[in-house]
């Protein structure tokens, strides 16, 4: 099959699915509903359960409403998963069975070239996942101070030339605002040691990884959401997390092994509410296979990491 630009291929779909343990009868949260590939995996293995799926984009919601038009057992949630508490809270949800974040863009969001998110096209800097929302990656870019600037492409984008790059860009946008991607990929290059420029992958990419980043709060957003999540879940329910770059796949290993340590001596007895909260289903991190890498050079970086609730 040739793939469209716009096609979205769900990543390590089979192994999400499989970590999650679906119940036919069970309550699920697909937190990132994006091309409802997931969704339609969680759905087809339920019966009298039901699945609450999250998005805060209307194109992505547009889509997988379209996908999911067979089942009648979901409700999709136009929001951000950092209110998922509270929005289940409306349908009288207190507890669930499983929790799926699947943390990357789509496709169609990175092959949109409107939706500025893309170093590939040239359009209006953008990168809203939420285009209600107020904050774009041209106001960043536009607006904020040179060490601001700097702070959000080292921190976020893991970039070691961020205050070159800030410095450039705020030398730029006094000529003239910096209005699209291209212009501004032309800044990150213009900044560039001419070795690192002749090396393999995009010389943007890391810089606009932080631009999306700081855009859409993904972090902090991510930390609460996660705290959250783990607290809906009943006793037994697991929660999986799909992560696509080192930051993302830090704050998820780093809670799951705070919650699932057990730091009481070994002679020691303990009570069930002293019990680690949860236990790690994943020792070690899942990768794509290289059949899936193959077939989608996107999923190459994809981590799944998965838990369950012990208490």
């Amino acid at each position: 099959m040739v793939i469209q630009m716009s096609d979205h291929i769900t990543v390590l779909k089979e192994e999400a699915i499989s970590y999650l343990n679906v119940h036919p009868n069970g309550i699920y949260v697909d937190a990132t509903l994006g091309g409802g590939g997931h969704s339609e995996g969680i759905l087809t293995r339920l019966k009298d359960g039901h699945l609450y799926a999250f998005d805060q984009d209307t194109e992505a919601i547009k889509r997988a409403t379209s996908r999911l038009e067979q089942f009648a057992n979901i409700t999709i949630i136009q929001d951000n998963f950092v209110n998922l508490k509270a929005r289940l809270e409306e349908y009288a949800i207190d507890g669930i069975d499983g929790i799926l974040f699947d943390l990357g863009v789509s496709s169609f969001q990175f092959d949109t070239p409107e939706r500025g998110f893309s170093y590939q096209f040239d359009h209006r800097l953008d990168m809203r996942m939420n285009q209600n929302e107020s904050l774009s990656a041209y106001q960043i870019i536009n607006t904020y101070s040179e060490p601001d600037l700097a702070k959000i492409i080292f921190q976020y984008g893991e970039e070691p030339f961020a205050r070159i790059i800030a410095r450039q860009i705020v030398r730029k946008r006094l000529e003239k605002p910096i209005e699209t991607t291209l212009e501004l990929v032309d800044v990150i290059k213009q900044s560039l040691p001419e070795k690192v420029l002749r090396k393999k992958g995009h010389p943007a990419k890391q810089t606009f990884q932080a631009l999306r980043i700081a855009v859409n709060d993904e972090l902090g957003v991510l930390r609460m959401a996660l705290k959250d999540a783990v607290s809906l879940l009943s006793p037994g329910g697991r929660i999986v997390t799909i992560s696509f770059h080192s930051l993302e796949d830090r704050i998820c290993k780093q809670l799951f092994r705070e919650l699932s340590s057990d730091l009481t001596p070994k002679d020691v007895m303990i009570l069930p509410s002293e019990r680690p909260i949860l236990s790690l289903i994943t020792k070690h991190v899942i990768t794509p296979s290289e059949g899936e890498i193959l077939a989608n050079n996107r999923a190459k970086s994809a981590k799944l990491r998965a838990a369950e609730k012990t208490r």
